[in-house]
């Protein structure tokens, strides 16, 4: 790591919006760039953009959307969390720690007491670390022309309220997922 890339400045902001070219900013203009492109999945964009600059240059990402699900019988909503990208030569600085956490300070505004994300196993520990909790259930995705699916990426979970709990029922995202 260099001298530079050690002093990142680390203020998460919130971004007006985030485009193909912002992203490609991050994780370069490859085909695909968050390695889920095998799932065959359609995803939903996100709405809620928060993200880490490096001088003039974008280098970490984090986008939220409000969902309905169903937990069991229970119809609810939940914050899904999607999009969480960190530059690979900034890897390893705690910036996906600090953008996933800023975002998730906005998500307990927003009104839901869960927030869901879907990831590939190897991010796993990562968002452990970071307080989520993996699903033991499979989940469910609507995808197009009314498919429902279930996800293959691991699914987690995190309370956004002190008490909430998310019981162990299976789980159906009435929407894409994120």
């Amino acid at each position: 790591m260099s001298e530079n890339q050690s002093s990142v400045a680390q203020t998460v902001v919130r971004l007006p919006r985030y485009t193909r070219t912002e992203q490609d900013e991050i994780l370069g203009d490859g085909d695909d760039p968050f390695g889920v492109a095998a799932t065959g999945l359609t995803w939903l964009p996100k709405e809620e953009h928060f993200g880490i600059r490096y001088g003039d240059r974008l280098v970490a990402h984090a986008g939220l959307l409000r969902l309905p699900v169903a937990v069991g019988d229970i119809e609810t909503e939940v914050v899904g969390i999607g999009g969480v990208a960190v530059a690979p030569d900034m890897q390893g600085q705690g910036l996906a720690r600090l953008v996933v956490t800023a975002a998730l300070a906005h998500a307990r505004t927003m009104g839901p007491q869960h927030a869901l994300l879907f990831c590939r196993p190897p991010l796993v520990p990562l968002y452990q670390r970071l307080g989520w909790h993996p699903l033991d259930k499979d989940v469910l995705v609507e995808q197009p022309e009314s498919r429902l699916v279930t996800m293959p990426l691991r699914t987690m979970v995190t309370p956004l309220r002190d008490n909430a709990y998310w019981p162990s029922e299976p789980v159906r995202l009435h929407s894409l997922p994120m």
